[in-house]
């Protein structure tokens, strides 16, 4: 076995010995859920843009831009625009003619102008509007055709019935061997009550979508591998990936 397989081995290792390691997942589910209370993940930016996620899973997301080189990420919810410009940046790096799609009901003007102004937005497009009305899953489709290799992203409303429609509406986008990510599956791992000013909760969330998904989908399936590497993530049960 040459050096590098060694240590590729070594790791896989290490990440399944961490992940069956009681103390220190639940050291990390304290952290999370403590992380929650202090709004930790509004405390950072990408070349300029707040990104509002954890860097664990922003690094979780490089890699898998690299393993499947994507040249067309759709995301629903845009928000500040942090991670349409990570994305942008990702397709810069791997070369070519990548783009990232963002979709948003409300894309506010302060965060539009700065999106707009920005270097990376020539990789960028918006449209606004609901994820869910079926002109804008045309508009998606049409916009899609050109590209060969599509990662899709969920996190706009955190609702289950809201994730279960885009589920169903946009991983048919994703192409074999590529991934949907669905942000922000942790609520149902937060202590209920947890979110009083939103309309997700503990049993009405992201992750109960992706269960419920998963049911009567068989073209998905969770890639464990990447959450029991991180342990410190808000996509627990989030990382969907396409069988090939």
């Amino acid at each position: 076995m040459n050096e590098i397989d060694k240590f590729e081995l070594e790791r896989k290792e290490r990440i399944v010995s961490n992940a069956n390691d009681k103390d220190f997942k639940d050291l990390s589910s304290q952290w999370t859920i403590r992380s929650m209370d202090l709004k930790y993940a509004y405390n950072f930016s990408w070349m300029g843009r707040p990104i509002i996620q954890h860097p664990q899973d922003m690094i979780a997301m490089q890699e898998l831009f690299w393993t499947v080189k994507p040249d067309l990420l759709i995301e629903t919810g845009i928000a500040h625009g942090g991670s349409l410009i990570y994305y942008a940046s990702l397709m810069e790096l791997l070369g070519g003619n990548g783009h990232v799609l963002g979709i948003d009901i409300d894309i506010r003007q302060h965060n539009r102008t700065e999106i707009e102004t920005h270097p990376m937005f020539k990789r960028i497009t918006m449209f606004e509007g609901s994820s869910l009305d079926s002109e804008m899953v045309s508009r998606v489709a049409d916009f899609a055709k050109k590209y060969k290799t599509i990662m899709l992203v969920l996190d706009s409303n955190h609702t289950h019935d809201h994730v279960l429609s885009e589920l169903h509406l946009y991983t048919p986008f994703v192409t074999p061997g590529s991934y949907c990510v669905v942000f922000d599956t942790v609520v149902e791992d937060m202590p209920k009550g947890s979110y009083s000013d939103r309309p997700w909760d503990k049993g009405n969330n992201p992750k109960t979508a992706v269960w419920e998904f998963l049911k009567t989908n068989q073209d998905f399936e969770m890639d464990r591998e990447i959450e029991n590497k991180l342990l410190i993530t808000v996509a627990p049960d989030g990382y969907l990936k396409r069988k090939s």
